[in-house]
């Protein structure tokens, strides 16, 4: 539905042809690949059906989506597809070697740095061109996160991940709860260190839900997935302690902003810091990344839509 009305849209600012055709396509499967794996008894059934090589097909799938994507919209470079194989076959090759080892082995850590990296670091604009570097950003994620899937999901089997979409017993009071108290503590502190000042876009308010879902599908929840249900996960597991896994993926989640809106942004640290504690004690509490990336979502479009970085 998300991808209908996408088309629909898109349609209205005049694309189309065989390059929006091809990039529907490959958006439709990296945004598929996203939400099935949420559904319960996905990763079984394909592990049941390809066996060892489930996460081989997965790769070969998402490879196969970008070369429709970059053929469709004549952006195909050998040298764009040489780097999207790495994207996808380094990280498959380290969980591999990695495959009998408990959480925590030093091929998850680097896996991990890799695809943050990725997603933060690589010359997106340049991979996706079409159409004008639109979507670059978001078929970075898309791309980097049905990586992940295939390397801890499908190969490393990291249990307690959370990764599923629906809603448990106290999961209202948990995100509302988060959301709040949050809020309570950041919205002063961002203020008095000169971060955010009160600016409400009122007139945008229309838009408040779809800004919302985008959100929380293209930033809340592979960041809760890569944060949360594995970093923390990891962590945990490998200290034998739930608060060092806790606090540490905190840290290192306030940490990785620190280059956003100027480097080095200490305000963004400290802040994105606390965020993370709340995200992390959501995700502890619910067992799922959906809890913790709606209060995530929650948080980022509260922002966006009452405040301006000063």
């Amino acid at each position: 539905m998300l991808c209908f009305a996408g088309g629909l849209y898109a349609s209205w600012h005049g694309y189309g042809g065989r390059g929006f055709a091809a990039t529907l396509t490959a958006f439709s499967f990296y945004f598929g690949v996203m939400l099935l794996f949420a559904a319960r008894g996905v990763p079984e059934f394909l592990s049941a059906l390809f066996g060892a090589r489930s996460a081989c097909a997965l790769g070969a799938a998402a490879l196969l989506a970008y070369l429709i994507y970059a053929i469709g919209t004549n952006t195909f470079a050998l040298a764009r597809a040489g780097v999207v194989i790495a994207i996808i076959v380094i990280p498959l090759v380290l969980a591999a070697l990695a495959k009998r080892q408990p959480p925590g082995a030093w091929q998850d850590y680097l896996t991990l740095a890799g695809i943050w990296v990725t997603v933060k670091f690589s010359p997106s604009h340049w991979l996706w061109p079409y159409p004008g570097e639109r979507l670059a950003y978001v078929f970075t994620v898309l791309l980097c996160l049905s990586v992940a899937l295939a390397a801890f999901v499908l190969i490393r089997k990291i249990p307690g991940i959370g990764y599923n979409i629906g809603w448990g017993r106290r999961w209202g009071f948990y995100v509302i709860a988060s959301f709040v108290v949050f809020g309570a503590i950041a919205i002063p502190l961002g203020e008095a260190v000169h971060f955010i000042r009160f600016a409400p876009q009122w007139p945008t308010w229309p838009s408040l839900p779809f800004l919302f879902v985008a959100i929380l599908f293209f930033t809340a929840w592979p960041e809760e997935f890569l944060f949360r249900g594995l970093l923390q996960n990891i962590l945990s597991r490998s200290t034998k302690s739930d608060h060092a896994g806790w606090w540490t993926a905190s840290v290192l989640f306030g940490f990785s902003h620190i280059t956003n809106m100027g480097f080095p942004n200490w305000r963004y640290v400290i802040l994105a810091s606390i965020a993370g504690i709340f995200y992390g004690w959501t995700w502890r509490k619910s067992n799922s990344i959906f809890a913790s990336a709606i209060v995530h979502a929650l948080v980022d479009t509260t922002w966006h839509f009452f405040f301006r970085a000063v």
